[in-house]
């Protein structure tokens, strides 16, 4: 893949992703179960996300693609030979962020594309390719540094979207060559809907983004307490290996950093809301104590927003995805 030219790009500044992880977290293709894989993608920051495939007998299952047309086909290639012995028959698509669909037009078409019946209906309305090919190049203030660091290195170009051909309401099972898969929606949290795909017998979970491992959760829909729900449920299914939508290959306690982090959330929000300091001045206070080394820590700008809009819409307007975005660029930048 080769990043788009910026005449004004800066040395990037190192991101390491330190969480500890189950397998070695480096880029490509990972067995994290019997018939079970995760294609992971270091460092787990913005579009960097993993995805995976499950086979049976004679069919197998992908969970997710990737960001742009590249980095899919580039998965695609690298599974040929277990897909050629397990033809692809479903795709599941865990949620509407482009870098977990962006890719859906390159799976073939006798392959039944399965989601969340709310996920399908926000892939509608996800920022279009074309849009992110222009903050790519753009200058758009001081948040340009910020926007051309995450997001330069992908070619949004050809990204013609398909949509899912099958979708469910909270709970479905599907036969993938005599193997029961279990797909649920345990939205919204990230997004409107988030789906995970559990896989009983291999005792491996993918969570999509209600699991970012090594960094920072970003709550776009909420509520926030469903989403600690959601961890909750998670926990609940018993899988052993958790495969995040970013970060690397983790356990249950994967998960329950998670939940501590969005509860350390709700807790400094809270406390600021209630000394009577308004959203912009809580942003500017909260501690982040252990979650600081995070990758993204901006993030809790989006993640105050939301605790804020939940405790007092109307002292707290609500602001467009590009503003909060803008906002998270200057304290990262800061």
């Amino acid at each position: 893949m080769t990043p788009r030219h910026d005449p004004d790009r800066r040395p990037p500044r190192p991101r390491v992703n330190g969480a500890r992880s189950r397998l070695p977290y480096t880029r490509g293709l990972h067995e994290v179960g019997a018939g079970v894989w995760a294609w992971l993608l270091p460092d787990g920051g913005y579009g960097l996300s993993n995805a995976g495939l499950v086979t049976g007998e004679g069919a197998s299952l992908r969970v997710d693609t990737l960001f742009d047309l590249p980095l899919t086909a580039e998965m695609l290639d690298a599974v040929r030979e277990i897909t050629d012995r397990h033809p692809l028959t479903h795709a599941a698509i865990t949620h509407s962020n482009g870098d977990h669909c962006h890719g859906t037009q390159l799976l073939g078409e006798h392959v039944d594309i399965v989601s969340a019946a709310a996920t399908r209906a926000e892939m509608r309305h996800e920022m279009r390719p074309d849009l992110l090919t222009a903050a790519q190049v753009m200058d758009i203030g001081p948040a340009t540094p910020y926007f051309r660091e995450r997001f330069g290195a992908f070619d949004f170009s050809g990204i013609r979207l398909r949509l899912p051909t099958r979708t469910y309401d909270r709970e479905l099972t599907l036969d993938i060559g005599g193997r029961e898969v279990r797909l649920m929606d345990l939205g919204p949290a990230h997004t409107s809907a988030d789906n995970v795909v559990h896989v009983p017998d291999a005792g491996v979970l993918f969570a999509g983004d209600l699991l970012f491992v090594g960094c920072t959760p970003i709550v776009w829909s909420g509520p926030i307490a469903n989403w600690i729900d959601a961890c909750d449920r998670m926990l609940a299914t018993g899988a052993h290996t958790i495969v995040p939508g970013h970060g690397p290959v983790t356990d249950l306690d994967g998960i329950r950093a998670v939940r501590g982090y969005l509860a350390h959330v709700v807790g400094q929000a809270d406390a600021a809301h209630a000394r009577g300091l308004s959203f912009p001045e809580a942003v500017g206070a909260v501690d982040l104590d252990e979650y600081a080394t995070w990758l993204d820590a901006e993030r809790i700008v989006v993640n105050l927003h939301r605790r804020y809009r939940e405790l007092d819409p109307a002292a707290t307007p609500p602001l467009d995805q590009m503003t909060l975005m803008a906002m998270m660029a200057e304290r990262a930048l800061a």
